[in-house]
């Protein structure tokens, strides 16, 4: 799965998507990110996908000022919130809290995997707590 934690950037997909953010100016990235989630609709969500989608609400949830108790934000992530000092719109909020619950629905194959692990109902209360720290 190359996850090693629960955490929103605990996992290599996460970090690969970190690593190409600082390419941005704007949350366009961002967005697409979790359109590419919702786009998928009632058909498999991949794993990966999936991931970068907790990554990108995590960035929005850090942009209005809720990083939450973890921080296990990759430095890259740290230093983009702290220079863009972009705020989110509402729409935007909105979405990512729709993809998230996209990701803890099924079919979704990182959803599957974290059942595999045994750990599944932890890594579902992390979501739904970086959930929580998104205003809408």
């Amino acid at each position: 799965m190359g996850a090693w934690s629960r955490e929103s950037f605990g996992n290599d997909d996460a970090c690969d998507w970190a690593a190409q953010l600082d390419e941005y100016d704007d949350l366009g990235f961002v967005e697409a990110t979790l359109d590419t989630v919702l786009e998928a609709g009632e058909d498999e969500l991949e794993a990966p996908e999936a991931s970068e989608a907790i990554a990108a609400a995590e960035v929005v949830a850090r942009l209005q000022g809720n990083p939450g108790t973890a921080d296990d934000l990759p430095e890259e992530v740290d230093a983009w919130v702290e220079r863009s000092q972009l705020l989110p719109s509402a729409d935007l909020a909105a979405k990512a809290r729709r993809a998230l619950d996209r990701v803890l629905a099924g079919p979704s194959e990182l959803m599957e995997l974290w059942d595999e692990s045994g750990e599944s109902e932890a890594w579902q209360a992390s979501v739904r707590e970086l959930k929580g720290r998104i205003r809408v």
